[in-house]
């Protein structure tokens, strides 16, 4: 086989196997989330952020906190939240919760069809609107909740 036709064939499955997708029997479910408006606030340093998250059944979005506090409004599905220090909590589309700045907190939808909720953050500037915590290795974030420093 000539070089050319070696760069050839290597090149063509390069670009077959690039666009070639395969199915995955344990995709996880996922969560998306759309910034709505972000404004600045009369308050120096602080500003409002609304988001809109996106459960697929069975999502969910671990464990993290905010720098300020969250307010949501669940517009549809039955989602689970853990807030540290209180006992787990179940809102259906109507219904609201307040979370404490920098308050570690974790999100799931128990439901069967999508879930979505309307997240407004009021927030110190400039800081990242959501800081992920790790959990122990082998924990699940939604599942025997543990307080992490």
């Amino acid at each position: 086989m000539t070089t050319t036709k070696i760069i050839t064939t290597v090149a063509s499955l390069v670009l077959l196997s690039a666009t070639t997708t395969y199915p995955t029997s344990a995709q996880q479910p996922q969560t998306r989330r759309a910034e709505l408006q972000r404004h600045d606030l009369g308050v120096p340093g602080h500003e409002a952020i609304q988001v809109r998250v996106d459960f697929e059944p069975g999502a969910a979005f671990g464990e993290h906190w905010h720098p300020g506090e969250e307010i949501v409004y669940v517009l549809e599905g039955k989602l689970e939240y853990r807030v540290e220090g209180k006992q787990p909590v179940t809102l259906e589309a109507g219904e609201v919760l307040f979370i404490p700045a920098r308050t570690i907190h974790a999100a799931e939808n128990i439901g069967e069809s999508t879930g979505a909720e309307l997240a407004t953050y009021v927030v110190e500037k400039g800081e990242p609107l959501v800081v992920m915590v790790r959990s122990p290795v082998g924990s699940r974030p939604l599942r025997g909740y543990v307080k992490h420093d």
